[in-house]
C-alpha cells in the first residue's frame, strides 16, 4: 500500500498582507498531478487546512473543489484529514454526513457518548485498495483541546493534559490494533512533540508550549505516525514523521524545500520517500546592510516579468547607526516597476546593546536627570548621541508633562 501524508496547508493564509490563493492553488494542482503520476492508495492531511479557524469562501472554495476534484478522477482513493489547532472543529464536522456520503473523511474533533465515553467509529478508518479490499486501518485523531480530555486521577510529577492526551491515543489506538490484526496501522495526529524543530516565525505551540511537548511514545503500536503541526518535515523516531507544510509560512524559510511524504507499506514494513514540492513565488531577503547599500541592491535587482500571484516576495534587512526618516518611501520608489512583492522591511539598530544600569557606572538613578535616562536609552538601542533637535523636542515633552502635574 501506498500513502501520501501532508500537512500544514494553511488556505487563507497571507504572508505580511499578501494574498497567496495563487500559491495554494498551484500546490494543489502539483499535488493532483503527483497523485496521477504516483497512483497511491490513500491522501492524508494531517490538519492545518485552513489558517484560520474563520478562513475566506474562497479558501473553502479550495478545498471543495480539490477533494471534488480527487474523487472524480479517483474514485478508489482513501482521502482522511483532520483538523489541527488552527481549524474550527465545529466548522470542519459541519458536512461530516455530507462527506462521508463521497467516502471523504474529515474529521474536525473527537466526540463522546452521553456516558463520556469516546466514540472510536469516526476516528478510525479502514483504507482499502484499488481492489477494495482492506489493507490497513487509520486512527485519525484531531488536535486535541483541554476540553476534549478526561483523566484519571493523577500520581505526582504528571501533567494533567499530557496524560489526558495519552489516555484517547491509547483508547483508540488499542481498538484501531484490535481491528486491524496484522494488517499496518497508521496513526494520524495534530501535534507539538518533545523534541520537533519549530519554524522560526509560523508555529504557535500546542497545549501551552515546551513544558506541554508531548512524549513520541504516544503513538507505540502504530506502524506509522503521520502528523502535522511542525512546518519543518522531521522525524522523531523511526516510524513518526512530520510532513511539514508544503508552503514557506515565513520569510524564515527562504532556503528551506518543503516536501510532501510517500509512504509505502510492504505488509508492517515502511519505507518514506521525501517528494519536494515546487516553489511558485521565491523569496529574496536582502543582507543586513545599510540604507544606501540597500536600495543600490533594488536598483540592482533584474527579475524577469510573472504572473503577480507568482512574483517573488522581498525583505530588506537594514542595519543603521540611527533611525532614518523616509525609508519605506525611498525603498518603494527604487522598487517602482520592478514584479517583486515588498514583504517586510526589518530594522536592526547599531546601539551598544548595554542595559540601563550598564552605563552608569555606580551611579543611584536619583542622581541623573531626566535628559541624561534618554541619552543612556538612546545610545542603548542606537549609535552615538541624539542630536539637539531630539534632545530638545524630549525636553520640551518633558516640561510639557511637568506643567500638566502628571
Amino acid at each position: 500500500m501506498k500513502i501520501l501524508h501532508t500537512a500544514d496547508w494553511h488556505l487563507g493564509h497571507q504572508l505580511h498582507g499578501h494574498d497567496r490563493h495563487a500559491e495554494h492553488q498551484a500546490f494543489l494542482d502539483w499535488l493532483a498531478a503527483t497523485i496521477d503520476e504516483r497512483r497511491p492508495d490513500a491522501l492524508l492531511v494531517a490538519g492545518d487546512l485552513f489558517d484560520t479557524a474563520n478562513p475566506p469562501a474562497s479558501a473553502w472554495q479550495q478545498l471543495y473543489r480539490f477533494l471534488a476534484r480527487l474523487r472524480a478522477d479517483h474514485p478508489a482513493l482513501n482521502l482522511v484529514l483532520i483538523g489541527g489547532n488552527h481549524d474550527s472543529p465545529s466548522k470542519l464536522d459541519a458536512p461530516h454526513e455530507l462527506l462521508r456520503a463521497f467516502d471523504l473523511h474529515l474529521v474536525g474533533s473527537i466526540s463522546r457518548d452521553a456516558e463520556g465515553e469516546l466514540e472510536l467509529e469516526r476516528l478510525l478508518v479502514p483504507l482499502t485498495g484499488g481492489d477494495g479490499v482492506v489493507q490497513a486501518w487509520c486512527a485519525a485523531v484531531p488536535f486535541l483541546r483541554s476540553s476534549d480530555l478526561r483523566t484519571r486521577e493523577l500520581a505526582d510529577g504528571e501533567d494533567r493534559l499530557v496524560e489526558g492526551v495519552r489516555a484517547v491515543y491509547r483508547q483508540v489506538l488499542d481498538e484501531g490494533r484490535r481491528r486491524a490484526g496484522e494488517l499496518p496501522l497508521i496513526a494520524m495526529g495534530h501535534a507539538y512533540l518533545a523534541r520537533g524543530q519549530l519554524s522560526e516565525l509560523s508555529e504557535r505551540k500546542v497545549l501551552g508550549g515546551n513544558q506541554h511537548a508531548l512524549p513520541s511514545d504516544l503513538f507505540e503500536g502504530a506502524d506509522y505516525t503521520a502528523l502535522g503541526h511542525l512546518h519543518l518535515a522531521q522525524h522523531i523516531g523511526e516510524r513518526v514523521h512530520y510532513s511539514g507544510s508544503p508552503l514557506p509560512l515565513s520569510l524564515s524559510e527562504a532556503d528551506y524545500r518543503h516536501q510532501v511524504l510517500e509512504v509505502t507499506l510492504d505488509g508492517r514494513e515502511v519505507s518514506v520517500t521525501r517528494l519536494m514540492v515546487p516553489r511558485t513565488a521565491p523569496m529574496i531577503r536582502l543582507p543586513e546592510q545599510g540604507l544606501d547599500e540597500a536600495l543600490a541592491a533594488i536598483t540592482a535587482l533584474d527579475l524577469p516579468e510573472v504572473e503577480a500571484g507568482a512574483r517573488p516576495y522581498l525583505e530588506v534587512r537594514l542595519l543603521l547607526p540611527k533611525p532614518e526618516a523616509r525609508i519605506r518611501e525611498r525603498i518603494l520608489s527604487a522598487l517602482a516597476g520592478k514584479p517583486v512583492r515588498l514583504a517586510r522591511i526589518s530594522t536592526r539598530y547599531q546601539g551598544s546593546g548595554e542595559g540601563l544600569a550598564d552605563g552608569l557606572a555606580r551611579r543611584r538613578l536619583d542622581e541623573l536627570s531626566p535628559t541624561e535616562v534618554f541619552r543612556l536609552c538612546y545610545q542603548r538601542q542606537f549609535e552615538g548621541e541624539p542630536d539637539a533637535s531630539l534632545v530638545a523636542s524630549f525636553e520640551e515633552i518633558l516640561e510639557q508633562v511637568k506643567e500638566s502635574g502628571i
